[in-house]
C-alpha cells in the first residue's frame, strides 16, 4: 500500500514538473511571436527584438527616406512564417517588394486611394484575423477609426504598419512605435557619370517610439539595391 501511495504521489510530482515545463515553454513561445523582427540585426536591437503584433507601428520620413525599404523586411519576415496584407495607394511596387524577399504569394494587395476606402480595407483585413501584418499608408483619419483599428489589431495579434511622413498627433498617440528614416549615404558602381548604378544606401532610422528602448537611438542600416530599387 505505502508502494502504490508513493508511486501516485511521485506520479502526480512529475505531472506538475511537466506541466509547468510546458507552461514555460507555451509562455516563451508567445513572447517570441509577439515581437515581428526586421532582420536588421542593430536595428531589431534597438527595438527590443523588432516591432510589436497587436498594435500600429509607424515607419516615418519623406517618400525617399527608406522607409519601404524597412517596411519591406517587415512584409518578408512576416510572409516567410505566415500572410500579410497591403493597401495600396499606387505608390507600391511589388517587384521591389520581390527583390527585398517578400513572399508575393502570400500578400494580399487591395488598391485604395481615399482615406476611407483605406481605413475600410484595413478593417477588414484585420477582422478577419489572417494577416499577420496589415501594411497601410497613412491617411487623415479620425481618432476614432484609429482607435478602432488598434483594437483590431490587438485582437488580431497583427502588426498595422503605417508608412507617412509625420504621423498625426491622433495616431501617434495610438502607436506602440515609431521610427524616423532618412537616407545618410548613397553608394553607386561604375565610372562617375549618368550611367553609373546605385549600389547600395545607408538607412538612419531613430527610434522615437518604443516601450523599454530608449527615444532617439539612431541605427544604421545598410541596404544593398539592385537595378530598378526604390528607395
Amino acid at each position: 500500500m505505502a508502494l502504490a501511495i508513493l508511486s501516485a504521489t511521485a506520479r502526480s510530482e512529475a505531472f506538475q514538473a511537466l506541466k509547468a515545463s510546458l507552461d514555460m515553454r507555451s509562455a516563451a513561445l508567445v513572447e517570441v511571436e509577439a515581437i515581428l523582427p526586421s532582420g536588421f540585426a542593430e536595428l531589431d536591437r534597438a527595438l527590443c527584438g523588432g516591432l510589436p503584433r497587436g498594435g500600429i507601428a509607424i515607419l516615418e520620413g519623406d517618400p525617399s527616406s527608406g522607409r519601404m525599404a524597412i517596411a519591406a523586411r517587415f512584409l518578408a519576415q512576416a510572409t516567410a512564417r505566415g500572410l500579410a496584407a497591403a493597401v495600396d495607394d499606387g505608390r507600391l511596387y511589388p517587384p521591389d517588394l520581390a527583390r527585398a524577399g517578400v513572399a508575393l504569394e502570400r500578400l494580399l494587395v487591395i488598391p485604395a486611394e481615399r482615406p476611407l476606402e483605406i481605413a475600410r480595407a484595413a478593417d477588414i483585413l484585420l477582422r478577419s484575423r489572417v494577416f499577420g501584418v496589415v501594411l497601410l499608408p497613412q491617411a487623415p483619419l479620425r481618432t476614432a477609426l484609429w482607435s478602432r483599428l488598434r483594437d483590431l489589431a490587438q485582437k488580431a495579434a497583427a502588426l498595422l504598419l503605417v508608412v507617412g511622413t509625420q504621423a498625426e498627433s491622433d495616431l501617434a498617440s495610438f502607436a506602440s512605435a515609431r521610427l524616423h528614416c532618412t537616407i545618410e549615404r548613397v553608394s553607386w558602381t561604375g565610372a562617375p557619370g549618368p550611367f553609373c548604378e546605385l549600389a547600395g544606401y545607408e538607412i538612419g532610422a531613430r527610434v522615437l517610439k518604443r516601450r523599454r528602448a530608449i527615444p532617439g537611438t539612431v541605427v544604421r542600416v545598410r541596404a544593398l539595391a539592385k537595378r530598378g530599387d526604390a528607395l
